[in-house]
């Protein structure tokens, strides 16, 4: 995002409610996000389409039935779409000290795999993969450390990882993630199609 709140506003078609939604946020950045999003909603769908959130915060688009997840940070925005299956995408700035994932977010498998040389990377990966798969299971209550496993892996600028969500019950789902490294950012998302 290089653009301006004003820029984004001459430049973007931003319907009704969104625009009421808007004057209620006092952030400049967070305004920005959201006029960024809805740039990039009106770049993929030529169709006016709106942007609505179910209550536990997952995006939805009103009329078509396309599955759609959303991430930004200060710099970017980045969506993934897809006909028929459940996403997740998550980007974080590597910047961030991200040593409080290893506390909070990580199996003790995880921990053990991590390289001291590269250990900010491997979180910063690390807690994106969990972010996309927990917007893409969209559940309430999810243990990052104990319902989400990564499988070791070793930092790229881009690649594959391979990742299990183990439901309270027990049951599993295996995942492909997509991830890639760029202008200080990790960005990571399910599936990787």
């Amino acid at each position: 995002m290089t653009e301006t709140e004003e820029e984004l506003l001459a430049t973007t078609s931003v319907p009704d409610d969104e625009l009421e939604e808007l004057s209620y946020i006092k952030g400049e950045s967070r305004r920005r996000e959201k006029l960024a999003t809805r740039a990039l909603l009106n770049t993929i769908f030529p169709e006016k389409l709106y942007l609505g959130h179910h209550d536990n915060g997952k995006p939805y688009l009103h009329n078509t039935a396309v599955e759609i997840s959303i991430t930004h940070d200060n710099r970017f925005v980045a969506i993934i779409v897809h006909p028929d299956e459940d996403l997740g995408i998550d980007i974080e700035s590597l910047d961030r000290d991200f040593s409080v994932v290893e506390k909070k977010a990580l199996s003790e498998d995880e921990i053990e795999d991590l390289d001291d040389k590269k250990k900010n990377l491997q979180l910063a990966i690390y807690w994106c993969a969990k972010e996309a798969i927990f917007k893409r299971m969209s559940l309430n209550g999810v243990d990052f450390a104990e319902q989400i496993e990564i499988d070791k892996f070793n930092p790229h600028e881009d690649g594959e990882l391979d990742a299990t969500f183990i439901h309270k019950d027990g049951t599993e789902m295996e995942f492909e993630l997509g991830y890639e490294v760029f202008e200080g950012h990790v960005m990571v998302w399910v599936p990787n199609k």
